[in-house]
């Protein structure tokens, strides 16, 4: 697989060099300290990320229960949540706007946990209404083009979890409604699509084209000549007409909002990279999904973003004593008796097969460790079934303070 793009907007930055060091001792030392990491009432902001299908969300969750009823006051921003695991919060409830969980327990205090999952185009929505002109804003909220956008454009859902981060964290500033919020970050491919989302939404805003497309709105009339022409008439011969018009009609109107866009995009990386926010990178014991891993710490550790350390997900519990070889040999001893026998041999070569895929997942693990050995870690045995209420999220939660 082609390694996802490791630059971004570390380009821009160039931040100096040095490796970030967790909040939890080193591998070597320990395990990473999950209840140590929700219990510091210095950790505002948890990022739970990775690539897609490791099991970020129901990790988010189970994350938040957990900070709750260990006494925070916590809001968790779930991003596509399964419809267990959604039914499991009340989020079948729930919209864009945070809402109280209900039949949490909190042990300490005043411990509350409120969830909300984000519906992108709303939010990107609230943006425009937010920061334009009633007229501006309607002009906007009903262009073709906008409403493409705001829907379905690469890279719209990861910008707008960072617009809604900057909300929650704002009003929990102003209001104090809430110490912790737990960011569920988005099934992307790739685990950096979150933080480059932001430079990517500028470069489609900002680019060449566009600015051409803005032209006939800034310039002097000389800007309608000849080869201006040419280039319109190439342009709406391979876009069509309408679609020309709608998109020229959008980036005149949105051209005002654009500042505040990467202001607030700038703001929110600045916040992502601050002493209250903890990154927890989620993976299974897969090949792919802890490379991803691999290039999510690497480009934090370069970006200067505080990693708290990686979860290894989905790890198949400990099995019996008996080893690959020797339950391959026992089978082979009762081929070709009876069929009790058979049944017997057969168990065995099953569970060889198990014991070679926990050899396998333990040597992606101990590969992993061996390349970053500043990174805490702790592996999470796969449950049997589906999260589908609290006491599973709490269980979840109990694996992830404890692990295998």
């Amino acid at each position: 697989m082609t390694g996802p793009n490791r630059t971004g907007a570390a380009s821009r930055r160039q931040p100096a060099p040095r490796v970030v060091r967790a909040r939890t001792a080193a591998l070597a030392a320990g395990p990473l300290d999950v209840d140590a990491l929700l219990d510091d009432s210095q950790t505002h902001i948890i990022v739970c990320c990775g690539s897609g299908g490791v099991g970020k969300t129901t990790a988010s969750a189970a994350l938040a229960l957990r900070a709750a009823e260990r006494g925070r006051r916590v809001c968790v921003l779930t991003i596509d949540p399964a419809r267990r695991l959604a039914q499991s919060m009340g989020l079948s409830q729930l919209d864009n706007t945070p809402r109280p969980v209900d039949g949490t327990r909190s042990l300490r205090g005043q411990g509350s946990l409120d969830a909300m999952m984000l519906d992108m185009k709303r939010t990107f929505d609230e943006v425009v209404v937010a920061h334009a002109s009633p007229a501006k804003a309607q002009q906007i909220l009903t262009n073709p083009f906008y409403l493409a956008l705001s829907s379905s454009f690469a890279g719209t859902q990861e910008y707008m979890a960072m617009e809604k981060l900057g909300q929650l964290h704002a009003e929990s500033a102003g209001s104090g409604r809430w110490d912790l919020i737990v960011v569920d970050t988005p099934p992307s491919r790739s685990a950096m699509d979150f933080l480059d989302a932001p430079e990517r939404l500028s470069s489609l805003l900002d680019g060449r084209f566009i600015r051409l497309l803005l032209t006939p709105t800034r310039g002097p009339a000389r800007i309608f000549s000849s080869g201006f022409g040419a280039i319109t008439s190439t342009m709406s011969k391979l876009l069509g007409a309408q679609v020309l018009a709608d998109v020229q009609t959008f980036v005149a109107a949105f051209d005002t909002l654009f500042g505040g866009f990467r202001q607030r995009a700038e703001a929110t990386y600045e916040r992502l990279k601050a002493r209250g926010t903890a990154f927890v990178v989620v993976a299974t014991p897969e090949p792919d999904a802890l490379r991803e891993a691999a290039y999510f710490v690497e480009r934090l550790t370069r970006e200067q973003m505080p990693l708290a350390g990686l979860v290894v997900n989905r790890v198949d519990p400990p099995a019996a004593s008996l080893t690959a070889e020797e339950a391959l040999a026992g089978a082979g001893r009762l081929d070709g008796a009876d069929p009790a026998q058979a049944a017997v041999a057969a168990l065995l070569r099953l569970h060889a097969d198990r014991m070679r895929l926990q050899d396998r997942e333990a040597h992606l693990q101990r590969r992993f460790a061996a390349a970053h050995p500043s990174v805490p870690s702790i592996a999470v045995p796969a449950l049997p079934s589906d999260v589908h209420d609290l006491d599973g999220l709490r269980r979840v939660g109990e694996l992830l303070s404890t692990g295998v």
